[in-house]
């Protein structure tokens, strides 16, 4: 094991899961959260343990296990489906498995019984039972209590002593986002009576500066940056307006007047039902023409990094910008995406934290969680992200422990196009979630922020 200094403020974390053992860690994101979850469950000997966290983090995990502690971690492969069980129970080979939210299933579920699953019919396997601790990163992923993913973690964290959640981001959308992860510490009975009490009671958005009373004083807690790391770098937010060139900016404002007339269409309906499906093929729609603005700004995204001359992180949604992007530096440039396996990931992130590579080109969800590309100062939005959780999370993979620099995130913005409507937007939507846990996370979903998202096409005179 690599010798390492814990701050004071980890250790204080430390010290408050081993306390409270059944925890929601709410650390603002870059504030070392796996190292201090990882550093209780060695302390308090809860081994074996599952951590569960995205595809592209397991290699991460693996790393920090070794670098920080001296557990012996195995990451779950087809390889070793059927023999992990003997390796982390009979022979004592390793202390940590870890699996990734879509192989749950696959490796931990004997039978689900019939549609509609319910938690009561779940059969596990055999090794779940010796468990002595559950790590869930990016917690926010199991927010929905009716999806198959939450109910499978909820029944593999059931009676288990220690229970870690670990997000930046534990409130995206309303409180019930925090319900299902107050659930699934086990911890829904004692503090609110049933799920159903506490979707009466903090549901629509009332009395949440005493459910943040609540939780704070039994099972989560939360600091901020500018709280615990006093010499981290400040972050630069920058907008920079960009002209699309004249045949995108056709096609823009031909697939702009076509969302229009449909979403004046929509508003004219009744039927619920009708309108829900409506809503969805506007969302489609939608989409289609933030992807057209974002292709309007490639040109000028290349100049910008021509110019610019150091490290950057380019943050995108769509596969054509990233790949327009990586041919124009198809020797400086790395990719993490969705289609990216692990080992390219981690390549790219090693060629660009080494110095290898000067640019390495993101998407949004692939890379916006559990990476550190500390060697850029610069990251470029050439999309934005549709929340502002996503927003801070992404900016977070440059600023957080081991930045020596000040970081400046350049946001692009394409000109007569809703893109600043929908930066403002984005940016107005934190105060839901900071009264619930007392963070500046946004609160920002496509379908519930729908009506928004409508005006803001409806009233754009471009």
């Amino acid at each position: 094991m690599t010798e390492f200094s814990i701050f004071p403020y980890q250790e204080e974390g430390i010290q408050k899961e081993l306390k409270m053992k059944r925890v929601l860690n709410g650390d603002s994101p870059g504030l070392g959260k796996t190292l201090q979850s990882i550093t209780a469950i060695e302390r308090a000997k809860a081994t074996p343990c599952l951590v569960i966290c995205p595809s592209a983090l397991k290699v991460n995990w693996e790393r920090e296990i070794r670098k920080f502690t001296n557990l012996r971690p195995l990451v779950l492969t087809d390889s070793v489906k059927s023999t992990f069980p003997y390796y982390i129970g009979d022979l004592n080979l390793y202390d940590v498995i870890i699996v990734n939210y879509e192989s749950l299933r696959k490796y931990f579920v004997v039978t689900m019984g019939q549609k509609p699953y319910k938690l009561k019919n779940f059969v596990f396997q055999n090794v779940v039972s010796s468990l002595k601790s559950i790590i869930i990163d990016e917690s926010a992923r199991v927010k929905d209590p009716s999806a198959q993913q939450s109910k499978i973690v909820m029944g593999l964290c059931n009676n288990k002593e220690y229970i870690l959640e670990l997000t930046g981001t534990p409130v995206v959308n309303d409180p019930a986002d925090i319900g299902t992860q107050i659930a699934i510490l086990g911890r829904m009975k004692e503090l609110f009576g049933s799920y159903g009490a506490f979707m009466e009671r903090y549901g629509k958005g009332e009395h949440l500066c005493e459910l943040n009373k609540i939780i704070t004083d039994s099972c989560y807690f939360r600091r901020e940056k500018e709280e615990v790391l006093k010499d981290l770098p400040d972050l630069t937010r920058t907008t920079i307006e960009t002209e699309m060139d004249e045949v995108t900016q056709k096609e823009y404002d031909t697939c702009l007047i076509d969302l229009k007339k449909f979403l004046i269409e929509y508003k004219q309906l009744t039927d619920s039902e009708a309108k829900k499906k409506m809503r969805m093929k506007a969302l489609i729609q939608f989409m289609n023409l933030r992807s057209i603005s974002g292709r309007g700004k490639v040109e000028a995204a290349k100049q910008f990094l021509n110019d610019l001359g150091t490290s950057c992180v380019v943050f995108c949604e769509h596969k054509t910008i990233v790949q327009a992007i990586k041919h124009a530096f198809p020797d400086d440039s790395v990719t993490v995406t969705g289609n990216d396996n692990l080992m390219m990931k981690q390549y790219a992130v090693d060629s660009f934290q080494s110095g290898k590579k000067r640019i390495i080109i993101c998407s949004i969800k692939a890379a916006g969680v559990g990476l550190t590309l500390t060697k850029g100062s610069h990251e470029l939005f050439i999309e934005l992200p549709w929340t502002f959780a996503d927003l801070d999370q992404c900016e977070c993979r440059c600023r957080r422990i081991g930045q020596k620099s000040a970081v400046n995130s350049w946001i692009m913005m394409s000109k007569d196009s809703i893109d600043d409507r929908l930066y403002n937007l984005i940016m107005s939507k934190r105060s839901l979630a900071s009264k619930i846990t007392g963070s500046t996370d946004a609160a920002f979903e496509n379908e519930s922020s729908f009506k928004e998202i409508m005006s803001l096409v409806i009233t754009d005179n471009n």
